[in-house]
């Protein structure tokens, strides 16, 4: 009895999700330990995932018959997870952040992404690590990242490279930052503000501003989603931006469908951010597909450790750690001028 296509392909993928599940494993293991050595959440899972795939790379080289899955993982359920993440975007968020702040936040992700691209360009990044440590930087660290990875193409060393480079920073911002409230005299609120627009991840935005008060963290925290937010219209445009280099790549009487300028990972994160604006998805179906898509991201990650090449990655190591570098002063820089434009006390 010969077995079906399917149950075949499936039996292909399953040892290399067994080592990209054995590697999340160890990651999220070793993030409960993070924590309570150090009281506060540093490095993520996500991040520690890659580091542990790429410590296994480094010992063992997957052979063949490991390739499949981890090239599912690496793919396909990175996609899904762009996808989910849809679910958690509200437009209400919006209106609790006010007009003036909301539009202060949205400017300063756009000149920040167009900075950040640029510096990285004149450090000689390529175009499209180039977009991945703007997006890092500008919008939320390494879920930016990630989610905009698969809409541009970017390999698997990329990836790492980039979310590696920005989670050493994103630690040292969460340490260093606090030290601007004495330094600037900033009230609580401005701090927030600050915290928020410069702190990449959810986690770190409360590990910065909870020892400077309960007013900093709720602002922060609100200018933190907020930002997030602006992930959605980012991963729009590069969806269509990305479509049309490879139709000026391709014959010039080739046509492209829709789905080729906007993936259909992107489709569906539109269309269940609409549902979730619209309040017609179910309040019970957000927690679980937020959780999903966070579990099938750090399996995505640990697949793309597994296919990182050290000696590439050291290569890129000093022209992406001042790039990161240089983006995240401008756009502290450009932090504090909105407090002040804005007249937040």
């Amino acid at each position: 009895m010969t077995s079906s296509p399917f149950a075949a392909r499936a039996a292909k993928i399953v040892p290399g999700l067994l080592v990209c599940v054995a590697i999340t494993v160890a990651a999220v293991a070793l993030q409960a330990v993070e924590v309570g050595l150090a009281g506060h959440l540093y490095i993520e899972d996500l991040v520690l995932a890659i580091l542990v795939g790429t410590a296994v790379r480094t010992a063992w080289t997957p052979g063949e018959r490991f390739r499949p899955g981890v090239d599912f993982c690496g793919k396909l359920l990175l996609e899904i997870a762009v996808a989910l993440l849809g679910v958690a975007i509200s437009v209400q968020t919006l209106a609790r952040a006010g007009l003036d702040l909301f539009v202060g936040i949205a400017c300063i992700v756009a000149v920040s992404l167009i900075v950040s691209f640029f510096v990285c360009r004149a450090l000689g990044l390529t175009t499209r690590m180039s977009i991945l440590v703007a997006s890092g930087n500008s919008i939320c660290g390494n879920s930016a990242i990630a989610a905009v990875a698969p809409v541009i193409g970017a390999s698997g060393g990329d990836i790492a490279a980039s979310i590696a480079f920005t989670a050493v920073l994103g630690v040292i911002v969460v340490i260093v930052l606090p030290l601007l409230v004495p330094l600037l005299d900033l009230s609580q609120s401005q701090y927030g503000v600050v915290a928020g627009l410069t702190v990449y991840a959810v986690p770190q935005v409360l590990a910065a501003t909870l020892p400077i008060g309960a007013l900093s963290n709720q602002v922060g925290t609100l200018v933190k989603l907020v930002r997030v937010l602006m992930l959605g219209p980012l991963v729009i445009v590069l969806s269509v931006f990305s479509g049309r280099l490879r139709e000026g790549s391709g014959s010039a009487n080739k046509k492209l469908s829709l789905h080729q300028f906007v993936p259909w990972f992107i489709a569906a994160f539109v269309v269940l951010a609409a549902l979730r604006s619209a309040g017609l998805l179910p309040a019970q179906v957000i927690g679980p597909a937020v959780d999903i898509s966070k579990w099938l991201t750090i399996l995505a990650m640990a697949a793309l450790g597994l296919g990182v090449d050290l000696k590439t990655v050291a290569r890129a190591g000093p022209r992406i750690t001042a790039a990161v570098t240089v983006s995240l002063i401008a756009l502290c820089a450009m932090s504090l001028a909105l407090i002040y434009a804005i007249h937040i006390s």
